[in-house]
């Protein structure tokens, strides 16, 4: 008789006890040429994120040069006095490092992410690039041609032409928020290394500059390392620059972006609201999440799974430009497309939902699920060195306090129903938004009116 074989099964692993977590505090100094440095030693973060904030914003650009932050971001990484573009590039790869840098309203901020190994060539690297930048004629040229062949793509896209069209209707013209953050074709063409050079020379010294640093430090004497590499970059000593109030008209009304045939319109509804200094930030950010921060907010359940008009609408805060004195502002947004038929129906029930919110407010459920989502994910969404490094900057680059991101989160799980209801129902006013729809005005123009939601008028996309 065959005798049954047998298993052995191991005991089923258990769940552990679940540890306290708190966004990870980072250690404050300064370097003898007045840089500025946080960093946060993170165990087993293996690839080093370095985050270079300079005060350069946006709105020091001179008259008729708009994107010349942009191409200067870019030029970073264009060659020094010791290395020329392409030798530049060889030694970030030798480097296994990447660097990126853009330019926005509150300045310019270069990305550095590198194996901690390799940390000291990649911060030597770095630090040419802000001490001497070559800015090239050439080099510059070609930056330049290659914003002014993006810029056809931007507009071409409906969402990059929506965003645009929402900041021109919001802001006065004469404001720098008011026009695109890289320039357009017709400032952009009149960029030179001249210029760039112009710009950087009177923006960028390490002394209103501040450097952050993440990841496993183990054996890292990060004193003399930035010493060695960011502390050779010098310059004159310069207070911040002031920042100037942020104004908006948010008079209810519509815009649409004419696009002939098009089969879908895009929606982009916003107006100008609290920024996080403001008391009310931990309240508008749960609201708001409730009201379209994820697939099972109320403008999904009625606009997706409801009606099918799309594929998702969500609705958010981003911060635009940031103050303790309360002159800051945050753009608070719904984003999402529809079919064209349906556009008029699809705003017509989004005016709704927001009308419902305003009467019966968010359920406990609403509150609870909104909580668990935006406080329990914090763990993984900063498990690398760069989400964290990127959140300390945004903290800088906002006035913020070191401890801002861990005390947001105490106040998300203390913040209650009905002051999470209070806040997105102000920061959504149903008669102080202002609609931009891109989409075809011939099929979709007349029932828009039909609304009565504000005066509609119709724009080229060109």
């Amino acid at each position: 008789m065959t005798e049954l074989a047998t298993m052995d099964f191991h005991p089923q692993p258990q769940a552990g006890e679940a540890r306290p977590w708190a966004f990870p505090a980072p250690a404050r100094g300064t370097l003898d040429n007045g840089l500025t440095v946080l960093h946060c030693h993170r165990p087993g973060q293996q690839v080093v994120a370095v985050e270079v904030l300079l005060d350069a914003p946006l709105d020091a650009e001179p008259a008729g040069l708009d994107g010349v932050a942009t191409i200067m971001a870019r030029a970073f990484s264009e060659g020094t006095d010791k290395h020329s573009a392409e030798e530049f590039a060889a030694e970030l790869e030798r480097c296994g490092a990447t660097l990126d840098a853009h330019a926005d309203h509150p300045g310019v901020r270069l990305s550095l992410e590198v194996p901690a190994s390799r940390l000291a060539k990649a911060l030597g690297l770095i630090a040419d690039a802000l001490r001497a930048p070559a800015f090239a004629d050439s080099e510059v040229e070609r930056l330049v041609r290659n914003r002014l062949d993006e810029i056809p793509h931007e507009l071409a896209n409906p969402s990059r032409r929506a965003a645009k069209e929402l900041s021109k209707e919001l802001f006065p013209a004469d404001v720098r928020m008011s026009r695109p953050r890289q320039g357009t074709a017709e400032t952009v063409e009149n960029i030179d290394s001249a210029a760039v050079r112009a710009f950087y020379e009177k923006h960028v010294r390490p002394a209103t500059a501040t450097a952050v640093v993440v990841g496993d430090l183990t054996g890292v004497d990060l004193d003399a390392l930035l010493g060695d590499t960011l502390g050779a970059w010098t310059g004159s000593s310069a207070q911040p620059r002031p920042v100037p109030p942020v104004t908006a008209d948010d008079t209810g009304r519509v815009v649409i972006v004419d696009r002939p045939g098009a089969v879908q319109t895009q929606l982009l509804i916003g107006r100008v609201g609290a920024d996080r200094h403001a008391r009310v930030w931990p309240a508008q950010v749960l609201g708001t999440y409730c009201l379209g921060g994820t697939l099972t907010s109320r403008l999904d359940r009625v606009l997706r799974e409801e009606k099918g008009y799309t594929y998702g609408v969500r609705a958010f805060g981003q911060v635009l430009r940031s103050a303790p004195d309360g002159t800051g502002a945050a753009m608070l947004a719904i984003s999402g497309s529809v079919d064209t038929p349906n556009t008029g129906p699809a705003l017509a029930d989004l005016w709704q939902v927001l009308r419902t919110l305003a009467e019966g407010g968010l359920t406990d459920a609403e509150r609870d699920v909104a909580v668990q989502n935006l406080v329990g994910v914090a763990p993984l969404k900063y498990e690398t060195a760069a989400a964290v490094a990127g959140t300390l900057a945004d903290q800088v680059e906002q006035h913020l306090p070191d401890d801002y991101q861990a005390a947001l989160y105490q106040q998300l799980a203390a913040t209650g129903t009905v002051e999470a209801t209070a806040a997105v129902v102000s920061a959504f006013p149903v008669d102080r938004l202002v609609t931009v729809l891109v989409g075809d005005a011939a099929q979709i123009k007349e029932p828009v009116e039909a609304l009565g939601i504000g005066e509609v008028k119709v724009v080229s996309a060109e």
